[in-house]
């Protein structure tokens, strides 16, 4: 069992929403669609699901072309960002609501309610309205609802996005538990870079309505084939300069440079974009190799348990991402440490020649 999107593109007048995209998706896989709002990831979730027909292209799902088939004939479940469940039905009675429609019998409903709520931890709020239930717990009526199906094919939307950190946390530690062993496809779609490194499998990243790259997860994290993919794949956002190569040393515009190991070294001299993720320039020299600049500090936050500094580097805003609660002083120097090993070196052309994480 396969979904495939061939050669599709979707526009709404002038505008195009989804640039010309093909990708596969095999059974039993759980797949990330990773991008800023607007990137498309919606739109590619609509256009999998029948929702939405593409302008050109076709989609294919279990060897049967789909364009066009609307999605009540498909056996989908989907799960947005906000809490849509019936609010005149119980607990019990919006999980079973899809197996009601397909005329299913009592005894079997009772059966499959039974399981994913006891899966969801939901058993004990059956008989509540979704009014009586937390956020968290609303959103799991919502899962539940899809998972109750047994679909072939499970799109979850930013299923998390409102709720709070807490519940997001927990939902996000049970959401591949909840899919280990089915044979569905389930797509869901984030902006967050932490929710598809939590989830592993496979991610797409998404720019402007294209797939700029599909694979597994941490090999696009570690290898990223081009900048945009990199920028996509990095919150806080990446550190990025134009540098020149000359032998084994690096240099930016300001004149500030750094000796590199042989995986650049051996590249052409010339002009490059250096780049590098915020975690690997920390205040902390953890190892004696690691390179130095001193940064006029301009803004400190924390961010759940780490510690983000922005600091200045000659007319240049830069960002440090550590471990831990750190205060700093705005406007004052801090000494960081680079580590010049795990940042990445782009082509004129913004394509991938150097660099590993």
């Amino acid at each position: 069992m396969t979904l495939e999107l061939r050669h599709v593109t979707k526009t709404v007048g002038a505008a195009t929403h989804i640039h010309e995209t093909s990708l596969v998706l095999d059974e039993g896989s759980f797949n990330v669609l990773l991008g800023t709002t607007l990137a498309g990831k919606t739109t590619l979730l609509q256009l999998m699901a029948g929702l939405d027909r593409p302008s050109s292209g076709e989609v294919w799902f279990r060897g049967a072309n789909v364009t066009g088939v609307a999605v009540q004939k498909r056996n989908v479940s989907m799960v947005y960002q906000q809490f849509i469940n019936y609010p005149h039905l119980s607990v019990y009675e919006n999980i079973a609501s899809p197996l009601k429609v397909a005329g299913m019998d009592r005894a079997e409903i009772d059966r499959r309610v039974g399981s994913v709520s006891e899966l969801l931890r939901l058993q004990p709020m059956l008989q509540r309205r979704p009014s009586e239930l937390s956020g968290g717990q609303q959103q799991r009526t919502a899962i539940a609802r899809a998972l109750v199906k047994d679909s072939d094919l499970v799109l979850l939307d930013e299923p998390l996005a409102n709720l709070d950190y807490k519940l997001r946390e927990e939902l996000r530690d049970e959401l591949p538990r909840l899919f280990a062993g089915r044979r569905c496809i389930v797509v869901y779609a984030t902006t967050e870079p932490t929710e598809a490194l939590l989830f592993g499998g496979n991610t797409a990243t998404l720019f402007e309505g294209r797939i700029t790259q599909f694979g597994q997860t941490g090999d696009i994290y570690r290898k990223p084939k081009d900048l945009v993919s990199a920028e996509v794949f990095s919150d806080p956002p990446l550190n990025m300069a134009p540098v020149t190569k000359t032998g084994n040393r690096i240099e930016l515009s300001n004149g500030i440079g750094w000796m590199v190991g042989p995986n650049f070294a051996r590249l052409p001299d010339g002009k490059y974009t250096w780049a590098i993720r915020a975690h690997h320039i920390t205040p902390f020299q953890q190892a004696a190799d690691l390179a130095t600049v001193d940064g006029k500090v301009l803004l400190a936050e924390l961010t759940g348990s780490d510690s983000v500094l922005h600091f200045d580097l000659n007319g240049a805003t830069w960002i440090s991402q550590s471990h831990g609660v750190h205060p700093f002083d705005v406007g004052a120097t801090a000494r960081l440490y680079i580590d010049v090993a795990r940042s990445f070196l782009f082509g004129q052309d913004g394509k991938l020649v150097g660099g590993s994480e």
